[in-house]
């Protein structure tokens, strides 16, 4: 094979590894904006916490509890940690969020700011600031396999195929089962949906918690890749963002097209010009913003 061509298909693997975590925090943001209409900016934090969770379960738990050899492995942790950062969602949900839906959106996007902050310097305090190395990745997945191409890590393409089925998996839910037309119908027209003898508020709060639970799931992938550290959502926001912009605000297929498709760009862009990888998203998220200012997949007018 071309040394050229290997590079890029290195480079595309490389790059598709960080789509993964781009489609599946961007989904959880366009769930919770497309059927709730709130720009949730404390997504990042969330991703955050749902690492930190794995973290503390694996080493921290059996310590505090005075069971030092208690450890909570990374399968059941994959299960246990999106529900509580759901949990902690709903929580946002019912008691802050609530409270602010009749007024200009810019105030619960200066809200959830706020918990970011707060979540931020929890952290921050309790924990190692500039990170700390998760170890508990099952040795199923621990070494590589050869792709012909290179050899790439097994829990790296494993998260990549798990990715791709959750995001698949809650798109086919909201876009073609029942649940799904009822929650739509339920943030159209509240109203009208009531009157058939359905919980809205808690049909919202459960929308949410879903959502955010999405970031923790991706926060449990990312512990044995990334570093864990309290500032590795802030660090990534901003690109999610512009992946939901690119992809248009509450498109569920948007968010999860272009997540994974800017991923491979990004891988892509380091093989002939390195330096403009951190920036090359943010630049197409302004090509596409002149052509089609509602996104890809967003609707238009």
């Amino acid at each position: 094979m071309d040394p050229m061509i290997r590079l890029i298909l290195a480079q595309g693997m490389l790059g598709l590894n960080n789509g993964v975590f781009y489609a599946m925090l961007s989904l959880g943001l366009a769930v919770i904006f497309g059927l709730l209409n709130v720009v949730n900016f404390a997504h990042g934090a969330l991703y955050m916490l749902g690492a930190f969770l794995a973290l503390i379960l694996y080493s921290y738990l059996g310590t505090w509890i005075g069971m030092a050899d208690l450890h909570i492995g990374f399968w059941p942790t994959l299960i246990l940690a999106p529900i509580l950062v759901a949990c902690f969602g709903m929580l946002i949900e019912r008691f802050l969020l609530r409270r602010l839906y009749k007024l200009d959106p810019i105030y619960s996007l200066l809200l959830t700011f706020g918990v970011t902050l707060v979540l931020q310097g929890v952290f921050i305090n309790f924990f190692n600031a500039s990170g700390t190395p998760y170890p508990g990745m099952p040795e199923s997945l621990k070494g590589v396999t050869n792709l012909g191409f290179m050899m790439f890590p097994k829990y790296r393409l494993f998260v990549i195929v798990f990715s791709i089925i959750v995001c698949l998996a809650v798109w086919f839910m909201i876009e073609r089962t029942r649940i799904g037309a009822r929650l739509r119908a339920g943030t159209e027209n509240p109203e009208l949906v009531k009157a058939f003898g359905i919980n809205v508020p808690l049909m919202v709060m459960l929308t949410f918690g879903f959502g955010t639970g999405l970031a923790g799931l991706a926060g449990v992938l990312a512990a044995p890749i990334y570093s864990v550290s309290p500032l590795m959502g802030a660090n990534l926001i901003i690109v999610i963002f512009a992946v939901v912009v690119i992809g248009g605000m509450g498109s569920i297929m948007g968010a999860v097209v272009t997540g994974f498709a800017l991923g491979l760009v990004e891988g892509v862009t380091k093989v002939f010009y390195a330096p403009a990888a951190n920036t090359v998203i943010f630049l197409l998220m302004v090509i596409v913003l002149l052509v089609r200012p509602s996104g890809l997949f967003g609707r238009q007018g």
